[in-house]
């Protein structure tokens, strides 16, 4: 009878900039869990990211359950770094009065006839 493995490696690796990814993917270990934990599917998962394979999310999602104080606290840093460079990209180009901004521009541009 032959061995049967009973280890798995979580398919995770960490980017230069300290973002996770799946191996082999650009998809994001943020995307997988936000959607686990919004209720989705492991074959619902693998549905809308078909470059990460079934089996994959399921061992995603397990290490996740096993992991879940370190990955939240990795989550939150992911959200407050996000904030931060939302903000830094706002005080550049301000939102505020664009679509009245566009609108006038749009309107300027018109000939009557």
């Amino acid at each position: 009878m032959s061995a049967v493995p009973i280890t798995a490696v979580v398919p995770l690796f960490t980017e230069p900039d300290n973002t996770i990814r799946v191996s082999g993917t650009r998809v994001l270990l943020d995307t997988i869990v936000i959607a686990f934990q919004e209720g989705a599917t492991a074959e619902e998962i693998a549905q809308q990211f078909p470059s990460v394979a079934l089996a994959d999310v399921y061992l995603i999602i397990a290490h996740y359950l096993k992991h879940t104080s370190e990955i939240d606290a990795y989550l939150a840093r992911r959200q407050t770094e996000a904030a931060a460079l939302q903000r830094k990209i706002e005080q550049r180009a301000n939102p505020m009065g664009i679509r009245a901004r566009l609108l006038a521009r749009r309107g300027s541009g018109r000939r009557s006839g």
